[in-house]
């Protein structure tokens, strides 16, 4: 198990330049925004704009604070993340333009290269005490908001532990975001 703290991610400048995003893990490590295999980030969208472009890379949303962003994605249409959303999914290849619907907002980002990796997002509320099943080779779980202790390491809001498959003990109060990773 390996816990990621928020203090210690790495802000950047997006790959097409309009925001900050901070990467929490990637695989290969050491893989630039463009040769990746699965990269996990946190980004701030503060104005209206286009997404990068990502060829050949499966992508998924989880909204995590502020007011909402509409997102025009090509071949879906429009579609509002707001607080109460599902993660969104939706192919990394496509336009994709953002516009806020209120002030800034941070969402987390799971990217898949397609052939390699696949990935599915999956919310969960922890409330008291609860073991959870991991059916995955690789997991990333990522503390919303809240707190919640995994075996005997705590969580804040925005750390993460990545673990393998097995059971994770869990308590706490807190919003979680399940990232399973599979190799293809």
């Amino acid at each position: 198990m390996k816990i990621l703290r928020a203090a210690d991610y790495q802000w950047m400048a997006w790959k097409n330049g309009g925001g900050e995003t901070a990467e929490i893990l990637a695989f290969p490590p050491g893989a630039s925004m463009d040769d990746f295999d699965w990269r996990i980030s946190m980004a701030d969208v503060a104005s209206d704009g286009p997404f990068s472009l990502f060829p050949g890379i499966d992508r998924t949303l989880t909204f995590l604070s502020g007011d909402g962003v509409a997102l025009d994605i090509e071949g879906q249409g429009r579609v509002v993340l707001a607080p109460s959303s599902p993660p969104l999914a939706f192919p990394g290849d496509v336009p994709v333009t953002a516009s806020l619907t209120g002030g800034p907002v941070r969402d987390l980002n799971v990217m898949t290269r397609r052939g390699r990796y696949s990935h599915r997002v999956l919310p969960i509320e922890v409330e008291g005490h609860c073991e959870l099943p991991i059916g995955s080779d690789i997991a990333f779980l990522f503390c919303r908001n809240g707190e919640v202790s995994v075996g005997d390491a705590r969580l804040g809001a925005l750390d993460a532990v990545m673990t393998r498959r097995g059971l994770l003990d869990l308590s706490g109060t807190a919003s979680l975001c399940l990232v399973l990773l599979r190799n293809e």
